[in-house]
């Protein structure tokens, strides 16, 4: 029995953690949907990560509904020693974890797959809204400027953007790369001649220089993740 209570003690812990986790990121989600420029001058220049290749706002209200919900779940499915709830709790956390490992193969295994996919989704999109949409262009601004990048696959990505059209010349990223700097108007010649790499080689390139700690963090998780639902299954079998 106090065993029993323990665990639940700690599983009361652990989901309200992920539910106040849950709605900090609903709220800075919030904040970058409604105020995102703010947003990207204070992480901005800090940043250089896999989310600044999609609606950074968007993408953090989903992640944080999700937790949020969890979090909920497994606490009053603990507290209430409700069935249901710790099912339900146990069920969410398995299609996430199995999510992932797929993400986790289809990543490693169909890299190339997966690139094409990525370009389909968002290369329409740079040339449709970069030069147009403010955030949006301050994101990939500072998503190339932090990967030393061009484009998600080049400069060819730009071709037909706003920010084309209007300025006849391409993204001043385009134009150079670690050790040389091309200060004039960064023309199609010039953006052929310094073929700077697409930001999505160029975080491949990262992650796989820290495999190490991605892989440590993705294992973390994990283990979380599958101790969470062992937990929860102990409480769902032990309620009287």
């Amino acid at each position: 029995m106090q065993c029993f209570s323990f665990i639940k003690t700690i599983m009361i812990i652990f989901n309200m953690l992920i539910f106040l986790c849950g709605a900090a990121l609903l709220a800075v989600g919030i904040w970058v949907s409604v105020d995102g420029s703010s947003f990207l001058k204070i992480f901005g220049p800090l940043s250089s990560s896999a989310m600044q290749f999609v609606n950074v706002g968007y993408f953090l209200i989903a992640a944080g509904a999700v937790l949020f919900a969890l979090g909920f779940l497994g606490c009053y499915g603990a507290h209430t020693e409700s069935k249901c709830a710790l099912m339900l709790f146990f069920f969410i956390l398995l299609l996430i974890f199995i999510a992932e490992v797929a993400a986790a193969v289809v990543a490693l295994v169909y890299t190339t797959m997966a690139e094409n996919f990525l370009t389909l989704l968002i290369v329409p999109t740079i040339k449709k809204d970069y030069g147009s949409q403010k955030d949006f262009t301050q994101v990939w601004n500072s998503t190339m400027d932090g990967l030393k990048c061009c484009g998600f696959n080049n400069y060819t990505d730009f071709e037909g953007s706003p920010y084309v059209t209007e300025n006849d010349a391409f993204p001043p990223y385009c134009c150079f790369n670690r050790t040389v700097t091309v200060m004039e108007s960064c023309t199609r010649e010039k953006a052929e001649y310094m073929n700077v790499e697409g930001c999505f080689h160029q975080l491949l390139y990262e992650i796989r220089t820290n495999a190490v700690t991605v892989g440590g963090v993705a294992a973390g998780i994990g283990a979380l993740e599958l101790a969470a639902m062992i937990v929860s299954m102990y409480l769902y079998c032990n309620q009287k």
